[in-house]
């Protein structure tokens, strides 16, 4: 009895000392689903997951404001020449790399020519197809000195698309490529301690020397929770402190884990775009009527209000609301009669159409049966098939689906992004892969309409044409913007100082503090 006595009274004692956890330890965040690499640099795939990490231990050259437009990260200063075709950017004093070693252009140089040397995913945007011929769009990179690099570019109207572009890029230090993919090597906030690749569980600690101040955590754990239960049943017991924007849990589920003692939910204006992909190469969603007709078929706003408990708004575009080349376009409002007589007109003869959704995701799930129902409704002989997430993730680039659903996190900030959605696609590699244009629409007025945009150097002249692509491309509707998705964060009330950003990235957690 008393060596009973004596565990209890030991284990009241450790139940107390983790009530009172200190800055020094471990604040565990989660995240929705697995990462495939911590090299985001050369890697083929898009990988969302991957890229919450990056912003943890790697900055860029160049980051968004709140109002998407483009400042310096790792530059202090940037600068076009009098005739445009050179951009030069002047670095910060005193960063250092989680290495000890100092910052300079030499990183910047290497991590540029690392960077097309293997061809990775990011790198294609650095480029325009010509008569089946990939056009750099950088022609030099120079170091004149280790505070200075110079990008010389092929055209001055490249400078916007530029500086969108190197958002992307993860700066990593000379020689450190191969290294990277393992024990990844940066200059941002935290720095790499473990990777336990069983649990998908990343451990981190702050970077005493990081340039801009310190975290005000020390220690940080992500830890990949996909399953929804446990993720709720992990907040809940305290073994997760942050889950921002955790899209593997039902809305209700979010707005329920807000009544419990020790949490709080917060929500936020998000900028990224839920929608419904369509393969426009794939019959019947080659015909535009259809694709029309899906769009009449789903009643958004019955799915936020009732299924998402209103943690979303309503899209009429790819771009947020706030863009400065947003315009609405063909608004497709919920009207089941106009849906049916489009199917009419079209001559759908009950083809079944295979509708493609991440599996394991219980939000997803929820929204995906309703759109299915409504689209059953109208006459569409839909088939939802739920599909790994990774294997989902490869087969989409390839044009292996019909409709899918998903998300586009940050790119979709810059109406640059358009030509990646909507313009005749640019060669792949392997040929069969295609980064984003997965739809495979192609429409030469588009194709000229967003290329005048991008290279016309007058903002209001370009909002114009930008406005009249996204006229003819909601008329097509090779994708259906849905909503953008409110950024949601659950955290353990001792988590102070929430603040994230229309992207939902996770550089918010930085400046995160611990209420002992």
């Amino acid at each position: 009895m008393r060596n009973l006595v004596a565990l209890l009274f030991i284990f009241s004692l450790a139940f107390f000392a983790s009530c009172r956890r200190t800055n020094t330890e471990f604040v565990t965040v989660a995240l929705p689903e697995p990462f495939t690499t911590f090299d985001t640099l050369t890697t083929e795939k898009n990988d969302a997951a991957a890229e919450r990490v990056r912003n943890l231990i790697f900055n860029s050259l160049v980051k968004k404001t709140e109002s998407f437009d483009y400042t310096g990260e790792l530059a202090s200063d940037i600068k076009a020449s009098d005739d445009g075709k050179t951009i030069t950017f002047t670095l910060r004093d005193n960063v250092k790399f989680h290495n000890g070693k100092p910052f300079t252009s030499a990183d910047v140089k290497y991590t540029f020519d690392e960077l097309f040397r293997a061809k990775g995913n990011k790198s294609f945007a650095f480029f325009d197809t010509v008569n089946k011929l990939q056009v750099p769009h950088i022609v030099s990179i120079e170091t004149p000195d280790a505070r200075t690099v110079v990008f010389t570019i092929q055209r001055p109207a490249l400078k916007n698309q530029l500086l969108a572009n190197l958002v992307a890029i993860p700066i990593i230090a000379e020689g450190t490529s191969p290294e990277q993919k393992a024990k990844p090597v940066g200059t941002g906030p935290f720095k790499f301690v473990s990777f336990d690749q069983s649990q998908n569980t990343v451990e981190l600690e702050a970077f005493q020397e990081y340039w801009d101040t310190a975290p005000k955590i020390g220690k940080l754990r992500i830890k990949t929770v996909t399953d929804a239960s446990a993720l709720q049943a992990e907040l809940e017991t305290g073994g997760v402190d942050l889950a921002p924007v955790p899209s593997n849990l039902p809305p209700d589920s979010v707005k329920a884990l807000g009544t419990k003692p020790n949490l709080k939910v917060e929500q936020f204006d998000g900028s990224n775009i839920q929608y419904v992909g369509m393969n426009t190469q794939s019959p019947p969603l080659d015909n535009p009527k259809i694709r029309q007709a899906i769009g009449y078929a789903i009643d958004r706003e019955k799915i936020i209000k009732e299924l998402l408990s209103g943690q979303a708004r309503i899209a009429y575009s790819i771009l947020p609301a706030a863009s400065w080349a947003f315009s609405p376009g063909t608004k497709y409002d919920y009207d089941p009669q106009r849906s049916k007589e489009l199917l009419r007109e079209a001559g759908y003869k009950n083809e079944p159409i295979k509708f493609k959704f991440a599996s394991g995701n219980a939000a997803y799930n929820s929204f995906v049966q309703a759109i299915q129902s409504s689209l059953l409704d109208v006459g569409l002989n839909i088939e939802v098939e739920p599909i790994d997430a990774n294997t989902l993730r490869d087969q989409l680039p390839r044009g292996q689906f019909q409709l899918n659903t998903g998300v586009w996190i940050g790119g979709n900030q810059d109406p640059i992004f358009m030509k990646d959605l909507f313009t005749t696609a640019k060669i792949p590699s392997p040929p069969d892969v295609m980064c984003c244009n997965r739809s495979r629409y192609s429409d030469p007025e588009v194709d000229k309409l967003l290329d005048d945009a991008i290279n016309e150097v007058d903002r209001a002249k370009a909002k114009d044409l930008y406005i009249k692509a996204w006229e003819k491309i909601s008329r097509d509707v090779p994708l259906y913007p849905l909503w953008y998705p409110s950024n949601m964060v659950i955290s353990n009330k001792r988590i102070g100082n929430v603040k994230i950003g229309p992207s939902g990235d996770w550089s918010f957690i930085k400046d995160i503090i611990v209420n002992n």
